[in-house]
This record gives structure tokens, sequence and C-alpha cells, in this order.
């Protein structure tokens, strides 16, 4: 039994280091004060958060804020609350922490009772004497400063600690390094004999569903009580809860069980886009003469996982094909990084949020990336109800000095504990997949370590021991060079680049790539403009450069100014939403044209993986696809059209084209499910939407592979504003195009796309109906509205997509980012879900004593080159920019 901690009354307070174990001065006796009184505290969480919540720093966020909090990580927390008093204590009474951030001593009454060193596996105390001593037990845990670690720039093999690096300053977040409890804080009561370690593993074979469980008992009573009589009863419900086997499984002398369930007629879990996820039910039951006396439930899936070498790979490859129920998977993956630097106070909401977007965008696979966290429950769990796929990387990354994984030996035995705890923790997750033992680890300059160093070599073991059906990959890139590269037949696992290349080299380097998987590439670009006005104060909400402002500099500039592109594509950009535009429309072309070209080659490439989902601190830019308030960018919207299960795309190799040059073009379609007929609409269509060329391609979409349907060859024209279109469209069999996909290019040398920002077309949108709301079956409330857009100008109407401007919701959509070209019509599904964000959110407190689904969201219509927003005509309706029911 588990007694949850969260809602107890919890206090902090902080000392300069040291000062808590003296207490009094030696000088004068008197009693050693702290740095603050003492102020709630929120657990799980981190200081930070208290400290703001209480007036004793100013918002991180806000401008260069944070560099005035880094005092607070060279302090030493002493955290304190009253334990409950309970009725039964059983044969031992644990207190346990999942999440102790990070060197903690731990004390009952004020009597030490334990300490503990690290971030990821868990603290376990037996304070069963203590508890049937007092009446009363006052628990306290001090935290020391955080230990002393490298960010980004440093050498990895110095690296000492199991503390997550980001927070030490990174690319996409500043230094801000959590302490606290960031994880689960309980009490678990246990019997004589209790369930210790579960492990479950699944498989299939003909039709049915194999589970192999195999469960560890404990013995806790201090006369050593044995398995003598003790059954272990493994009960198995289907997805609709209706028990469908049940077996019982006498323990054997070392305290352990094993057995086997055969589930006729399984209902088999798949990746996102491949099939259903369906869970069933595990419960075990610990029982004495037929009593139960402990017992633990879990959610599996069943699957068979395989690993293949890719089609046409070197023989000395590793295997990077991922092979589910028998089907090989092309991964659409993208990279996660922690989602806040105080990672603490992240809500299960706000996972969900993140994870629903990758469901969204057809994402398959996700990786964990080193340099962050091994995840809460939560998320592993959310991944197996969505369908991704999890590459769980343990905790060490590259670090620029040097990237050789440390060999110090406290390191070591650290990270060893880590891995196993990580290793039975999260193994009984379907969505598990594979694991890797780092980030960009290399034992020389772009050499990708392998199995054979001794760091990656105990992990492998570990993995062996614990995990032994899943893959372990010595890390990511690996091998047998680091990153992307022109020369062939060495870019197995590569990483790189993430930034945009330029007009042509971006678009030769990956369209000839021949890399066998591509695990982190990014660009950059903006983030919205609604979000940079809640961290940017008036004075900085302008277009800048990281040599302009320190305070973009702060804000993610220093790695992605991308002020110098975005000019150097559409000319001088003084106004804040055109810059944010611009900036995320060259991010989208970049990672559309990087994804395309990689799915052109499955499955001798076997995915891609973005580089990256998510960022843990409001940037003004990021190579991310949705930024810290869970706004997704125009480059979502791109990648998800990528992914789409059934698309055509262009293979090209530059965007620049001068009027009489011979523009040469191959028209690619990838398939997914069955192979099927299919044609493809090409359309050569200039600025005022008129075509000047329209073919159609005839072929076969074969089953999640790609084929060439032919060659796309015009001379190119003069065309109005330097501007030409290419547009391929999937038709059904009624001629209508079910998937479109528009590509634009120049004709003009300098400023290639400052055309796009002259031109005029008129926009009008209406709200089709009033707000649709529903609850879903996780408990969800979703609110749907239709909005019909309609071009009635001139000239293409660039990147329509639909603005939340209340601030209560988040948002994604269906059709957003399309382009218009005059006289079309097109529709965009509005899909919102109320925030529950926790944490450091600028306006949270502006609408935290207001359920926000007591108002609906509050909708405007954008499109490129418009700061202000259409407003929705209300065709008896209600307008865009009103909330309705």
């Amino acid at each position: 039994m588990r007694i949850s901690l969260h809602d107890a009354e919890w206090t902090v307070t902080g000392f300069h280091p040291w000062v808590p174990l003296l207490g009094n001065s030696m000088e004068t006796g008197a009693p050693l004060q702290g740095v603050i009184d003492w102020i709630p505290a929120t657990v799980p969480g981190g200081v930070h958060h208290d400290l703001y919540r209480a007036g004793h720093i100013e918002h991180p966020h806000i401008d260069r804020n944070s560099i005035a909090c880094e005092w607070v990580e060279n302090r030493w927390w002493l955290y304190r609350t009253r334990l409950p008093r309970l009725e039964r204590l059983g044969a031992k009474l644990e207190l346990v922490f999942r999440g102790l951030d990070y060197r903690a001593s731990v004390y009952l009454n004020n009597v030490k009772i334990g300490e503990h060193e690290g971030m990821f596996h868990p603290a376990a105390f037996d304070i069963t004497a203590m508890a049937r001593e007092h009446e009363t037990l006052e628990l306290g845990v001090l935290f020391e400063h955080a230990p002393d670690e490298m960010g980004q720039i440093g050498k990895t093999s110095l690296t000492r600690t199991q503390k997550s690096r980001f927070s030490y300053k990174w690319d996409f977040s500043t230094r801000m390094v959590n302490i606290g409890l960031w994880d689960d804080v309980y009490l678990r009561v246990c019997e004589d004999v209790s369930i210790d370690e579960i492990a479950v593993h699944t498989d299939t074979n003909g039709g049915q569903g194999i589970i192999d469980v195999r469960a560890a008992l404990r013995a806790d009573r201090e006369d050593g009580v044995g398995a003598e009589g003790i059954v272990v009863r493994v009960e198995c419900a289907d997805p609709r809860g209706k028990v469908v086997l049940r077996q019982d499984v006498p323990a054997d002398g070392s305290l352990e069980c094993r057995c086997r369930l055969a589930v006729d007629d399984a209902e088999l879990w798949h990746p996102n886009g491949y099939g259903a996820q369906p869970l069933y039910r595990l419960k075990l039951q610990a029982l004495r003469d037929g009593l139960p006396f402990d017992e633990r439930e879990l959610k599996v899936g069943i699957r068979k996982l395989e690993y293949a070498r890719n089609e046409d790979s070197p023989d000395d490859s590793l295997p990077y094909t991922f092979v589910v129920n028998g089907k090989k998977i092309y991964i659409k993956g993208v990279n996660l990084t922690p989602l806040d630097l105080m990672y603490g106070n992240v809500t299960p909401e706000r996972y969900e949020w993140l994870v629903r977007l990758m469901r969204s965008a057809r994402v398959n696979m996700v990786r964990v990336w080193g340099g962050g966290l091994i995840e809460k429950e939560t998320f592993y769990d959310l991944c197996d109800r969505y369908g991704i796929m999890i590459w769980q990387e343990f905790i060490q990354s590259s670090s620029g000095v040097d990237n050789e994984p440390s060999k110090i030996p406290e390191f070591l035995a650290l990270l060893g504990r880590t891995a196993e705890a990580a290793l039975k923790e999260r193994r009984n997750h379907v969505s598990l997949t594979v694991w890797s033992g780092g980030n960009e680890l290399m034992s020389g300059p772009n050499t990708p370590s392998t199995y054979e160093d001794e760091n990656l070599a105990m992990l492998r073991d570990l993995v062996a021991a614990h995990d032994s059906r899943r893959l372990f990959l010595p890390t990511s890139a690996s091998g047998p060079v680091e990153m992307v590269t022109r020369e062939k037949g060495v870019s197995h696992d590569v990483h790189g680049n993430w930034k945009h290349l330029g007009d042509p080299e971006h678009y030769e380097l990956y369209g000839e790539s021949d890399s066998l998987f591509h695990s982190e590439f990014g660009v950059d670009g903006a983030s919205p403009a609604k979000s940079l006005r809640k961290f940017l104060t008036e004075p900085h909400l302008r277009p800048l450069s990281s040599r302009e402002s320190l305070v973009w500099r702060h804000h993610g500039g220093e790695w992605w100014d991308t002020k110098s592109r975005d000019e150097e594509w559409f000319g001088p950009l003084d106004e804040v939403e055109t810059f944010v535009q611009c900036s995320q429309w060259l991010q989208a072309d970049g990672l559309r044209f990087i994804v395309e070209a990689n799915r052109r080659r499955a499955f001798r490439n076997s995915g891609s993986i973005i580089w990256q989902m998510n960022e843990p601190w409001p940037n003004v830019s990021c190579t991310s696809l949705v930024d810290y308030y869970g706004e997704a960018k125009m480059a979502y919207y791109w990648v998800r059209k990528a992914f789409a299960p059934v698309h055509a795309s262009l293979d090209y190799r530059r965007l620049r084209f001068a009027p009489g040059e011979s523009f040469a073009g191959r028209i690619v379609v990838s398939g997914s499910g069955e192979e099927r007929p299919i044609v493809v609409r090409a359309t050569v269509l200039n600025a005022a939407g008129q075509p000047v060329d329209d073919r159609r391609f005839e072929g076969v979409a074969p089953a999640y592979r790609s084929e060439t349907l032919g060659d796309l060859d015009f001379t190119v024209g003069a065309y109005e504003q330097g501007l030409f279109f290419v547009r391929l469209q999937l038709l059904d069999a009624d001629g209508r195009a079910m998937f479109e996909n528009v590509y634009t290019f120049s004709t003009e040398t300098e400023r290639a796309l400052a055309g796009a920002l002259t031109l005029s077309p008129d926009v009008e949108a209406a709200a089709l109906g009033a707000w649709r709301e529903r609850e879903e079956p996780s408990g969800i409330r979703l609110w749907e509205r239709t909005y019909r857009v309609t071009n009635r100008g001139r000239h293409v109407a660039f990147y329509v997509y639909p603005e939340e401007t209340s601030d209560r919701y988040w948002l994604e959509a269906e059709g957003a980012y399309e382009m218009l070209f005059p006289g079309e019509t097109k529709d965009i599904v509005v899909r919102c879900i109320a925030r529950r964000t926790g944490g450091l959110f600028a306006k949270e407190e502006a609408f935290s004593a207001v359920r926000p689904e007591d108002a609906p969201p509050s909708v405007v219509i954008r499109r490129f080159g418009d700061a202000a927003g259409t407003s929705a005509s209300s065709e008896g309706t209600v307008s865009a920019s009103e909330p309705a029911r």
C-alpha cells in the first residue's frame, strides 16, 4: 500500500552552505537564520517555483531575470512536513523518494536517517521503528547546493554526476539549475512478504498473444519468513475490462515466480499510424491461504518487436529498421527535451498535450535525449496509449571540448544505479523500443563511440541482464561518422545539421544523402509573436540579432539567431509578427525537404527523428516544432504533412531559377498500408494562381515505401514578383484533391522571397456553426470548430492559420498553414483543450481562479504578411474572434 505525500503541507527555507548543520553561531551562540523565512512548497516541484510564488524572485522568464536567480542553486534548501499517522504499519514502513534532486540528507524528528545522491534512482528509508515509537513524525529533507556540473560545453570525460546537464545552460535553455523533490514522495506499507520487481515481456505466436511475467517477492519480517504457502495470482483483463486469463503461480524458494499467459485472438498494440493501441490490464496478487496481502496492477500491450538491418546496407551496419508485428515501421520521429527547466512542476496535462501533438503529427517514435531526463511515469503511460515508440537514452551527452564517455569510477557507479533503476521501472511499457548509451558520445572527432567503450559495455551488460529482448545502441549517432556528409557509404546513423544551409547547399546535401538513419537534425525558426509578448518587455519586441540585444541572446539567440538569414531571403524586417512568419517559413521549408528526402529512400533509410519537438525555456528562436508554451509553429504542420500516410513530394535541388532556365524535378509518391493505384496532378502556377503547366502522373503508391512516378520538366518564365509555385495534388477516383503539397520557387537572385510580402490577397474567414464540446475517454474536454477561409484577392495567400487569443486553451488544427490561390476556399478544423500548465507561466495567474472551460476558445484567422488577423464573418453564427458556445 502506498500513501502519497503530495497533499501534505510542505514548507521550505534556504541557507548558505553548511549553516543548517551548525545551527547556532560559534561566536555568539545565537541561532543562525536562513536566507528566507519558511514559505509554502510544492511537491513534486522545485525551489524556484516556490520562491517565485512567494515573491522572493522576479519571474525568471522575463527578459534576463533568470540571471538574478542563479544564487538559488548555490544555497542549501530544507523541506519539511509532518507525516500522517497510520493505523497499520505492516511488517515494515518505508519512506520512498522517487526524485531527490540532487544530494540530500533525510531527517525524522531531527534525527538523520540517511542520505542520497542522484536524481533518477529511488531512495527508500525504513522508518518502522520510529513510527512505532513516536506519535508524530516531522520529516526534513536537506538539499545541498547543486553539484558543479557542465552545461553544453565541457569535457564529457570529466562528468561526475547524474544531474541533468541541460539546466546548466544549453543552446535551447538558459542556466536555471533545479533543486528539490522533483518526483513522487510516498509512504509504503510492506507486509511480511510483498511484491517487489515485476518484469513483463510480450510477443506473438500465431494468433496468440504471449505475456511472460516474472515477479520477485521481498521478505520484510525480521525472522526471515520464506515463500511457503505463498501464491501469486496473475490476472489478465482485455482492453474492455473482461478477465480473459487467471493463473495461480506458487513462489519458489528464491521468492520468485514466473508464468506465461497465452491470449487467444489477442488484440495487438501497433505504433501510431499502423493500427490501434489496445492495452490489457495485468493484476498480480500475493496470496497466503487464499487471502490477498499485496497487489500490483499495470497496463501492457501485446506486440512482437524485432530489429533488422536496412535494405542494401553495409555489412558492418547496425539494425536500424524496427519491425513490429511483422511490419517494417518507417520512423517518423521527434526528439524530446525536458518540458521545463523546472521539470518537477510539469503537470500531467502538459505531458498529454505534447504527446497528443505527436500523435496528431503522425509521429511514431520519440527519442528521449540523454542530456535531459529519465522522464516521469506519466510520459511513458501516454506513449503506450497513443502509440509513440520510445528511444530512451541513458543520462550522458557530448560536451564539445571532448565527448568521450566518462570512466571515473564514482560516475560509473552512479550511472549504473540510474540505468538499472530505469531498466527495471520502464521495461514493462510496450512503447519502449530501444535503449541508447547517450547523446553524441565519441571516441574521437566525428567518430561515435562503440560497444568497446568501457562505459557503454557496462550499460550493454545491464540491458542484457534486465531487458534482454530490446536493442541497445551504443550512442546516437552510432556511426561510423557522427555528422551527415556528402561522402558515400559512411552515413549510417547520423546527426546534423541544425540550420538552413542556404540555396542550393541545403537541397544538394540532403537530397543526395545516403544515410541509413537520421536520428537528429533540425532547422531553427522563431517562436510565435503571441509567445514572444509573454517574456519580452516592450523595448525588446522588435526583430533583433543576438549582437544587437542581450535579451534576444539570452533567449536562444546566441545559437539560433535567424535575423540575417531571414533578411537575406525577405529583405529588411522591422515588425515582429512579419519577422516571425518569415523565420518560420524558412524553418518549415528546410525541415520539409530533409524529411521528404529521407522518406523517398525508405527502407534504405529507416527514418527521421527531428530535433526537436519542444523546448524547456521560452526562446525567441529555436529548432523546436512546438514552443515553450505549447504553441505549434508552422514547421510542426509542414512536418505533419510530410509524415502523411499517403504523400506526394517534389525532388529538386534548388529554389532559385533564372527566366529561361530548365526546371527539373521528380514526382515521388510515398505509400502506407496496402499498395494502390494513384494519380498525382502537378500544376505550375504564378502568384495570380494562373496555371502555366498542368500534368498528371499515374502509378502505384507502394505499401510503406516510395516510388518515382515521373519527371517534371519545364522552362522557367518571368513571373510577377519573381515567384512561381509547383502544386502536387493526390486525386481520388472523382478527381478531387485529397492531399496537397505546394513548393515555392523564385526567379530573383537577391531577396528571393521578398515578393511574398508585396502581394494582395484578400482572405475572408467564416466560422461554421458554434463550438462543439465533447469529453474524450481519457476525461479531456475537447472543443472543436470549423472555419471556412476564402481568398477573394488577386494574389496567392500564403500560409493561413488559426490563433487562440484568450490564452486559456492549447490549439491544434487540420488545414493550418495551407496556401490559398485566388478564388480558392478551404476549411480549417480547430481543436482546443484547456491549458493546465503549472510552473512558471507568465499569465498563469490571469486565469487560475477561473476554470478555463467556463468560457470557450477565442480564435482569429491569420495569414502570412498580415499582423492583425482576420475576423470571421458570422454566416448566422459568430465572429471567429468572438467566443461562442
